[in-house]
């Protein structure tokens, strides 16, 4: 074999040793995943807290997410403000701002 073609098969050794990797790290995780779900499911203190806890997670998303829509409408109105007020003045005409 050539140089070039041993370093390609070392390359592509490589890659599939990493990919093994993965896929084993992967399998881990997953065989985890289940255990942890039927050690909680046994255990009903700990389906109740985690239930309490999604209801609070869920509660503080909402709260966040309409302050965030809120924001992002207060932004829409004022570019829809200054878009309006450059409409006027290029027709020579301005809204009435009283100064105090």
């Amino acid at each position: 074999m050539s140089v070039g073609k041993m370093t390609g098969v070392e390359e592509s050794f490589q890659r599939a040793v990493e990919l093994k990797k993965m896929v084993d790290r992967w399998q881990d995780s997953h065989t985890h995943c289940l255990w942890q779900l039927t050690s909680e499911r046994r255990n009903p203190y700990t389906t109740l807290r985690m239930q309490n806890t999604v209801v609070q997670e869920l509660a503080l998303a909402n709260k966040q997410l309409l302050r965030v829509r809120q924001a992002a409408l207060h932004q829409l109105y004022e570019k829809e403000h200054q878009q309006y007020q450059q409409e006027l003045n290029q027709l020579g005409k301005a809204f009435y701002v009283e100064r105090l």
